[in-house]
């Protein structure tokens, strides 16, 4: 759901690369594999910075790009206000994402929602991997409790992104402080656009997601249940699922090393690499 909450936040929605890339344009044909790295909710592309390099050194030929989401931390949360995120998710990354890029990954809410494009047919599915997505395969799975507990404990992954990340150094008071800032910038809308895309998976129709998706979940992630994984790599088409031992809810950010040649055997496995 989130990520480190460092620098400036402007929420532009235009992709950029990390690092030497060719002008954004249509990907030439032996020229590097693009993946885009997606951001969860209240996050921000430095989500991505322990794992970028690793990745990047496994896979080879792979040119990483990010995009600063609506939904970035410390941003307007005027974006929740609007009632489908699955279409400010196409629009932040505009064409780019269905001619541009070549590979897709995607952390929490925006991992949902990807799914939710790929299946409504607004994004072509491509190679795509969903980090820590939240799933139900039935909607007699959500109950109160499910509610209470997804409303009352939305502090805690904030909480946890604040630790884990450069902010770790601070004190737990003052990480504490941050993440109830960060759960108050969200806001109730912000949460409810969550929920309600939470809400709506049951209902997704998967087998249109023709496509090779590999989900990745923490065995101890508070936030996203390691089960909802599974059920979702269950319900795709080519759905591969990895349980990461003792991972939570930023695997990429707590063993960047291991997730990087995870993603980068997922996608020599796909043959995407080889694509010329």
């Amino acid at each position: 759901m989130a990520g480190a909450m460092t620098g400036a936040a402007t929420g532009s929605g235009r992709p950029r690369p990390r690092g030497p890339a060719e002008p954004v344009g249509p990907a030439r044909s032996g020229g590097p594999v693009r993946a885009l790295l997606l951001h969860g909710l209240g996050g921000r592309p430095s989500v991505w910075d322990r794992f970028a390099g690793p990745l990047t050194e496994a896979a080879g030929r792979l040119e990483l790009w990010d995009v600063e989401l609506p939904w970035l931390a410390m941003a307007d949360a005027g974006w929740s206000h609007r009632a489908d995120p699955v279409d400010l998710l196409a629009e932040a990354v505009d064409e780019a994402v269905d001619e541009r890029f070549d590979v897709l990954v995607a952390h929490s809410f925006s991992a949902c929602l990807l799914v939710e494009a790929f299946a409504r047919g607004r994004i072509r599915p491509r190679p795509t991997v969903l980090m820590n997505p939240f799933h139900r395969s039935d909607p007699d799975d959500f109950d109160w409790r499910t509610i209470s507990y997804c409303l009352n404990e939305f502090h805690r992954t904030f909480a946890e992104a604040l630790e884990v990340g450069d902010t770790g150094r601070f004190s737990r008071a003052h990480r504490d402080w941050l993440a109830a800032k960060l759960r108050d910038q969200v806001g109730p809308y912000g949460w409810m656009r969550f929920f309600e895309t939470y809400l709506r998976s049951p209902f997704l129709d998967l087998d249109a997601v023709r496509a090779p998706v590999l989900v990745v979940s923490g065995e101890r992630d508070i936030a996203a249940p390691a089960e909802d994984g599974r059920l979702l790599a269950d319900r795709l088409p080519d759905g591969r699922y990895h349980l990461v031992e003792g991972g939570r809810h930023f695997p990429m950010v707590e063993q960047p090393d291991r997730i990087a040649r995870l993603v980068a055997d997922f996608l020599h496995d796909t043959d995407v690499l080889l694509t010329p």
